[in-house]
């Protein structure tokens, strides 16, 4: 069986493997969109590699390809269950706005996402004016796309897999054999690492944040695609909001 391998970005998380630290993240007076509210689902970031023996990462555009195709598919049927005016973006020009912008705003959403990550979810920990609060934008850049497209909110996927070669797989096979012994020295197995974000277009900021961090799953089947945006949405519809305002 081919095994997954750690994303390099992902080092950082493994401490959190085992924990039970909160994974969605909502601004102060957040409610999730509702009405005339028109919000756009962005065309979903999305790459997946293959591990050389030697550890470094290598793209698989067909991978990549089926995995986003999957996404989508999986994207368009939450949505269809959801109702409400949503545009799901099948390809970059139907989000709307310049192209310059659009691939701008992709970019500068995987950076600040993987901050996001970095700072409340990882050993680092949170910057000092960070601490107590969800604050984090797209400045601008995303004022400016609302103005283009005419959207109020837009929803991002950001989305990393990765998984051994034969011969990689072989090296973690061997490794494995020598805890029999008592050398224990194993390549990482890694995780799957995703993030998704609501970005209100009339300030740039992101109002709702969710991630997973797995060693399991497999985007390149429906199966896999259509669990990890399951994980990722769960908690943002109004119904989940108001149970968890209930159980606060």
């Amino acid at each position: 069986m081919v095994r997954r391998v750690m994303p390099v970005t992902a080092i950082l998380l493994l401490a959190l493997a085992g924990c039970a630290a909160p994974k969605q993240q909502t601004s102060v007076g957040y409610v999730p969109p509702a009405g005339n509210h028109k919000v756009v689902v962005m065309r979903p970031d999305i790459a997946v590699d293959v591990l050389t023996v030697g550890g470094l990462l290598e793209r698989r555009e067909d991978w990549t390809i089926t995995a986003r195709d999957n996404v989508l598919a999986s994207l368009q049927a939450q949505q269809a269950k959801r109702g409400g005016q949503t545009q799901i973006a099948i390809t970059r020009e139907s989000a709307g706005g310049e192209d310059a912008t659009v691939i701008a705003l992709n970019q500068l959403h995987q950076a600040v996402g993987q901050s996001v990550m970095v700072h409340k979810f990882s050993p680092i920990g949170a910057l000092p004016t960070k601490k107590d609060v969800f604050d984090w934008t797209l400045g601008e850049l995303a004022v400016q796309y609302g103005a283009q497209s005419g959207y109020d909110y837009a929803f991002f996927l950001y989305a990393r897999d990765s998984f051994s070669s034969g011969g990689r797989a072989a090296l973690q096979a061997v490794g494995a054999l020598g805890c029999i012994v008592g050398v224990c020295v194993i390549p990482p197995g890694g995780m799957q690492q995703a993030f998704a974000s609501l970005v209100e277009l009339k300030t740039g900021k992101l109002v709702w944040f969710n991630h997973v961090l797995s060693s399991t799953g497999d985007i390149r089947t429906q199966a896999g695609a259509d669990a990890l945006v399951e994980k990722l949405l769960e908690g943002m519809n109004p119904e989940s909001q108001a149970k968890k305002k209930k159980k606060a």
